[in-house]
């Protein structure tokens, strides 16, 4: 069989005929990719190679690939000997559910998919592509780092590619999948994406390996154990998402991208479900119980207001006192964040402020309107959380809520206590509209909590202490804390039905959706870190 080097020493065509058949047979010797056995390597490791992962991340037959013919021209080491075309990244863009989106996935068969000056190169190439179109780029990550024949040079493309990440932040979405290793410098593009997806067995990510880690603290940990998928999606918070396989997980990739939007400039996509925009609600009486101590799924009051109860949940499985999701209500996305009663009561800790920041920050960036449904009893308190910023963290979420401009709607659905109330998207720091159900507590702390703290002498004077805290807790509760205190004062717009909930914030959305906020002319500003 002919190689491509051959065909390249060959004498010119006589004809453009001659060069099209050579054309013809560099490309499909091209598509038929490197040795068969590096193929064979990688499928009896469960991973796929980077154009069935294509495949499957694109509509059927709409991936245009570029630069395929691009090859290193670095020497030293045996290089000058190994100039695969491709370089170990195929690069391209083709259609998502109809709409362009560009992408980069690394061949693990080629150099172990590790990143030379021409690697990045191509990298950089498409997203400057994805920029100056004004799409979504996903990158999908198979390599073993930089590439240390290359020295210098493959930390300078690295560097290119940080750049680009930031510039790109908050124009238009990024994307990372890691679907094998992902360690070093290579790890830091990930983090600086919107979403990141792995899968278990096959995906890690850490800074210095297991190896290094022993060598120095002398701890033994597996890859797995130390950056693995549900490592990164639980502990870490690194990752947003984690699959048993890429099949599962590129398909949730092809479903976010669903819900966004193409750039900064957009309005996100628009697709009507028949679920009608009157729909009661009535179930969600039953499925939160009035008791403020009682828990009850919040995932289960997001399903019944939603479109067909279909939400896209953002780690699901990290800081699980605050659900982030994506849905759509009337056609329309919203960007939902909700306390989780189940998990830590749904307090506010410093996972939960920075998980919900993050979101809260992506859903402005890209005009997603956002839907705040506020059952928190407070911050949680504790030596740790206070020592390790809990102050700062909490911040993060107020200085997210503050800054956004897109709608913004808060639904109290039963209690909001203190700063933890202030801090989750209340009127007073800018909701567009709040509202309430009839069984809401908005209040500076519980009522029993208030009345031992402002009744402390009278209780402690009492002949019977327990009758008069129980006697002092109903008072505070009937003058403080009865449904109605917070709307007389402004605080709410209005005190609705449960059953009128899904009405009442389509119809609210509606209202905001040509909503335009002018911000003071600075640079940035300088959010807590």
């Amino acid at each position: 069989m002919t190689t491509f080097d051959e065909l390249l020493t060959l004498a010119p065509a006589p004809d453009l005929r001659r060069s099209t058949d050579e054309l013809k047979r560099l490309k499909e010797e091209l598509s038929r990719g490197p040795d068969p056995e590096a193929t064979r390597r990688q499928h009896a490791k469960g991973k796929l190679t980077a154009p069935e992962r294509l495949q499957l991340l694109f509509d059927e037959g709409t991936f245009t690939e570029i630069e395929p013919l691009r090859r290193h021209r670095a020497t030293g080491f045996g290089l000058e000997e190994r100039r695969p075309h491709g370089d170990g990244v195929v690069i391209g863009w083709g259609l998502v559910h109809g709409r362009t989106v560009f992408a980069y996935a690394h061949d693990f068969r080629v150099f172990g998919g590790a990143l030379g000056e021409a690697h990045a190169q191509k990298i950089h190439k498409v997203m400057d592509l994805a920029e100056a179109a004004g799409a979504p780029v996903v990158g999908l990550s198979d390599g073993a780092g930089a590439r240390i024949q290359e020295g210098v040079t493959a930390l300078a493309g690295y560097g290119g590619i940080f750049r680009r990440n930031t510039r790109a932040s908050g124009v238009i979405p990024q994307i990372s999948v890691i679907l094998g290793p992902c360690a070093g410098g290579a790890a830091y593009s990930p983090a600086l994406t919107d979403f990141v997806f792995m899968v278990r067995g096959t995906s890690q990510m850490f800074i210095t390996g297991p190896d290094v880690v022993h060598a120095v603290t002398g701890e033994k940990i597996t890859h797995d154990g130390l950056g693995g998928a549900d490592v990164h999606s639980s502990l870490s918070g690194v990752s947003g998402f984690a699959y048993d396989d890429e099949a599962e997980c590129l398909a949730d990739v092809r479903h976010l991208l669903s819900f966004l939007p193409q750039n900064n400039r957009e309005l996100p996509p628009v697709s009507r479900t028949g679920d009608p925009a009157d729909r009661r609600t009535d179930a969600l009486t039953s499925l939160v119980p009035a008791d403020p101590q009682r828990a009850y799924d919040m995932r289960t009051v997001i399903e019944e207001i939603v479109d067909d109860g279909d939400h896209f949940e953002v780690h699901e499985g990290w800081a699980q006192n605050i659900v982030c999701a994506l849905a759509r209500l009337d056609g329309h996305v919203v960007g939902l964040i909700a306390n989780q009663p189940t998990a830590l009561a749904g307090v506010l800790d410093i996972n939960s402020s920075e998980k919900a920041a993050r979101f809260v920050q992506f859903c402005d960036a890209f005009n997603i309107p956002l839907v705040t449904l506020v059952d928190v009893p407070g911050f949680l308190p504790g030596v740790d959380q206070e020592h390790n910023g809990i102050i700062r963290h909490g911040a993060k979420l107020l200085y997210a809520y503050c800054n956004a401009t897109v709608p913004r709607i808060s639904l109290v659905v039963r209690k909001a206590y203190g700063g933890a109330y202030i801090v989750m998207d209340s009127r007073s720091i800018g909701a567009d509209l709040s509202y309430a159900w009839p069984t809401n507590e908005i209040a500076v702390m519980g009522a029993e909590g208030a009345a031992n703290v402002v009744f402390r002498r009278q209780i402690a004077a009492s002949d019977d202490p327990d009758a008069t805290r129980s006697r002092l807790i109903k008072e505070y509760k009937s003058e403080l804390m009865h449904p109605y205190y917070a709307a007389e004062r402004g605080l709410v717009d209005d005190v609705i039905d449960p059953g009128e909930t899904r009405t009442v914030l389509i119809r609210s959305l509606e209202m905001l959706r040509a909503k335009h906020v002018s911000l003071p002319e600075r640079k940035h500003g300088n959010p807590p870190m």
